[in-house]
């Protein structure tokens, strides 16, 4: 059965009290009611050892540490790794997120942030925890066969994960467009979903591999990457790929871009 906000329990690590307050009332309003409240890192790492929650909505400075530090430590830990992970920062800059894309978070919020994205965002940690199947018309998407292309573990274990839960079974993975071209001439691929930015092969370059490999030319490409330059995302658009996702990887945004490469007539 699908959840809804109303089930969420969601774990708060916000060191303002009035910040707390003003994102407790906003979650209140989206009929969240089961929120813990941590002010620290050290509160927080405490609160979700003594009961685990189904989300967790972070701020990304403390006193004792960072957001980063916190979410670095739950993805060590198996009981924690898949915990949804929503980063609420005034941060606007590339670099300082970049981190967290990488990381696998499930949302970016923005401070102040409105209604709707925290709407979108907590659909996207339900998403995450309530799987989905999806859908197709041609084919089982229990039978597709992807490969995951990204030189970040914990980015490749977050679209494994949601991949997983729209029903894809056959799932392998391959850290660089190096490994992904090798791999690709050994064993069949039903779909590729590829990060952009890697060493030595990129994304675009494993694009072009593909489309110009007869035997390899007709496989759907997704392509996840965390540029936000548009003339850049429209040179990417351009180089042969099915669809353009962003990071942080959403199941809905997922969902939909697979249904269109995959499902359609």
């Amino acid at each position: 059965m699908q959840l809804s906000t109303q089930d969420l329990d969601i774990l708060l690590a916000e060191p303002s009290d009035v910040q707390r307050k003003i994102i407790r009332q906003k979650l209140k309003a989206e009929d969240v009611h089961q929120v813990a409240e941590a002010a620290s890192l050290q509160q927080a790492i405490s609160a979700i050892r003594q009961h685990r929650p189904d989300a967790i909505a972070s701020a990304l400075h403390f006193a004792d540490g960072t957001a980063l530090e916190l979410l670095q430590q739950l993805k060590t830990e198996p009981a924690t790794a898949d915990i949804p992970f929503l980063l609420v920062s005034s941060e606007t800059r590339k670099e300082q997120l970049e981190a967290f894309k990488q990381s696998g978070v499930i949302a970016i919020l923005p401070k102040p942030f409105d209604a709707e994205q925290l709407g979108k965002a907590l659909n996207a940690a339900i998403d995450y925890i309530s799987p989905s199947e999806l859908e197709l018309d041609l084919f089982d998407v229990q039978d597709v066969r992807v490969l995951i292309v990204d030189d970040s573990r914990l980015a490749r274990n977050h679209i494994r994960r949601v991949l997983q839960n729209l029903g894809m079974q056959h799932i392998s993975e391959a850290d660089d467009g190096k490994a992904a071209m090798e791999f690709m001439q050994q064993q069949l691929v039903d779909l590729v979903v590829t990060d952009y930015n890697m060493p030595e092969v990129n994304g675009e370059e494993l694009t072009r591999f593909i489309r110009e490999h007869s035997t390899l030319s007709h496989i759907p490409i997704l392509m996840v990457t965390s540029e936000a330059n548009d003339a850049h995302l429209a040179n990417i658009a351009q180089s042969g790929i099915n669809a353009l996702c962003d990071k942080p990887f959403e199941p809905a945004a997922v969902k939909e871009l697979l249904y269109r490469i995959l499902g359609q007539d």
